[in-house]
């Protein structure tokens, strides 16, 4: 590879960072600390999980914790965000006093065994290079029953405003059947495309009871 073609990888990588893969600066702080960031997102992940109360949710690749707020305002349950930019743990903890969010890897978490009932990812799944090994751990942080939606990008939208070049050749898509296989490869009882647009798919998969 010519040191070129080097530095202009490197420069996508950089600015993949930076907006999107692990956000930090000051205009990913302002995209994601909006209280409506992915807004759009959060009706069918909520009609999805089906929240109640008493549950105990999750939200992976949290940003800066607009969907977490908006399930203290409207459910009520317990709530935890993990996310591996520092600054959306720091954007997330400054906006959100009192929550508990984490700064980790998604495939390898601090949590217990058991101890969430639902799991959200709202877009973060299109950057995991492993997508059966987070989808592992996240099966073992959740309980007998508990359930998991990940929203994420379509193999449609590449090349679009969804996700546009040059950022589409460092996310993964996954076609419908391939997003199910993903789940049921890392062992949920369960799995099925909940939702559907034309550049974003829903997964919804569950624990066996």
């Amino acid at each position: 590879m010519s040191v070129l073609r080097r530095l202009r990888e490197w420069r996508i990588d950089r600015q993949t960072d930076r907006l999107a893969r692990r956000p930090h600066g000051r205009r990913a702080r302002a995209t994601y600390g909006a209280d409506d960031a992915h807004s759009f997102l959060w009706e069918p992940v909520l009609t999805a999980l089906a929240l109640e109360p008493d549950d105990r949710l999750l939200d992976v690749g949290c940003g800066g914790g607009a969907f977490l707020r908006h399930v203290a305002a409207t459910v009520g349950c317990e709530l935890a965000g993990l996310d591996h930019s520092r600054d959306m743990v720091r954007l997330t903890r400054a906006r959100s006093p009192g929550l508990r969010v984490v700064r980790a890897d998604a495939a390898a978490t601090p949590f217990a065994d058991g101890e969430f009932t639902a799991i959200s990812c709202l877009v973060a799944f299109f950057f995991f290079a492993d997508p059966v090994a987070v989808l592992r751990e996240l099966r073992r942080v959740l309980a007998p029953g508990g359930r998991l939606a990940v929203m994420t990008t379509a193999p449609e939208a590449k090349g679009t405003e969804a996700a546009p070049y040059p950022l589409a050749t460092r996310g993964h898509f996954h076609g419908d059947d391939e997003l199910v296989a993903l789940a049921r490869t890392a062992g949920y009882a369960s799995a099925g495309i909940a939702h559907r647009e034309p550049w974003a798919q829903l997964l919804l998969a569950s624990v066996q009871p």
